[in-house]
């Protein structure tokens, strides 16, 4: 933990954070290891939430909203792209100069602050009347990187909570960070494009996303004459990339 900082975890929270996320045992330093799992424990005791698969399925709250499975799923799927990036470049490029256990941990902890966000104790509050100190007065980025400080994460962890989102487009991202930051937008845009995601669930500000679901997206989609494949029509598809860039 941060110097000067001092709480007590309890096992069951560390022992559900290994089981949810068994992709942990991939970190090589063993401190770092273990320091993920206090990372993560930490954040679920602050909240109602006592498991990582306890939290929902979303992007942000009651947006993206996976049609099954819980947040265990996103994570695990970003830290096995991330992997798969790294991977081939330490496969392709062994000079390539990337750090696995940062990429890993990063992964892993990217959305670590969505504890926080998504508690529904504190969800109420804040909309109860956001007046007086948002709603949410602080996004899971932000709070994650706290999250990743007290806990004795190294800066780079800390870094890749805080800027693998749109608060990352004011700052120069690691090279770690720009390897989870692709593979959690990688991840969302194959959701949501493959139909994972609820319809109903996509950003406000642009209900066309919902396009390219379901019995709509076959009505606004084409069929190439010569090999079959599903072509999503330029204006459907430019903007859901463009949904991708804003958030």
């Amino acid at each position: 933990m941060m110097a000067g900082f001092e709480t007590t975890l309890s096992n069951d929270l560390r022992a559900g954070v290994r089981e949810d996320l068994p992709e942990i045992a991939l970190i090589a330093d063993v401190t770092l290891r273990e320091r993920v799992v206090d990372a993560w424990a930490l954040s679920l005791s602050q909240t109602s939430f006592r498991r990582v698969r306890d939290m929902p399925g979303e992007a942000n709250p009651g947006m993206l909203v996976l049609k099954r499975g819980g947040q265990d799923i996103h994570l695990r799927g970003v830290t096995q792209i991330a992997i798969g990036y790294i991977d081939h470049f330490a496969k392709v490029f062994p000079e390539a100069e990337i750090d696995r256990d940062i990429v890993i941990a990063g992964g892993l902890c990217h959305d670590i602050g969505k504890a926080y966000e998504f508690d529904p104790e504190n969800r109420r509050r804040w909309k109860a009347d956001p007046s007086r100190i948002g709603c949410p007065p602080i996004r899971h980025p932000v709070y994650g990187a706290h999250i990743c400080l007290l806990a004795g994460l190294p800066e780079g962890v800390a870094h890749i909570a805080a800027c693998h989102s749109p608060e990352g487009n004011n700052v120069q991202r690691s090279l770690e960070c720009v390897v989870v930051h692709e593979a959690d937008v990688a991840w969302w845009k194959i959701a949501a494009g493959s139909g994972l995601v609820q319809p109903n669930t996509f950003c406000a500000k642009d209900r066309s996303l919902e396009q390219i679901q379901g019995s709509t997206r076959k009505k606004r989609s084409l069929r190439c004459k010569h090999s079959g494949c599903l072509i999503v029509q330029p204006g459907v598809w430019q903007r859901f990339l463009k949904w991708f860039e804003l958030h």
